[in-house]
């Protein structure tokens, strides 16, 4: 199913980007977000973050097939 995604600006402890679905809860506690746009999957969200972002995971809750630390 196709879904507007962002990708968390400030990184985790571990130095990691996370990328968030619009509706996901997590993504409401980010102060600073970048747009990514609609995809089909967050492996499609995951990589255009990477074109901003070196360290970028998907969030365990919302993109967990995404999700590798």
């Amino acid at each position: 199913m196709q879904g507007y995604y962002y990708v968390n600006d400030r990184a985790q402890v571990n130095g990691n980007h996370e990328v968030h679905i619009g509706s996901c809860f997590w993504l409401g506690l980010a102060t600073k977000k970048t747009s990514l746009g609609y995809f089909y999957n967050c492996k499609d969200a995951v990589a255009k973050a990477k074109t901003i972002y070196s360290k970028v995971d998907g969030c365990k809750y919302c993109c967990p097939e995404c999700h590798n630390s």
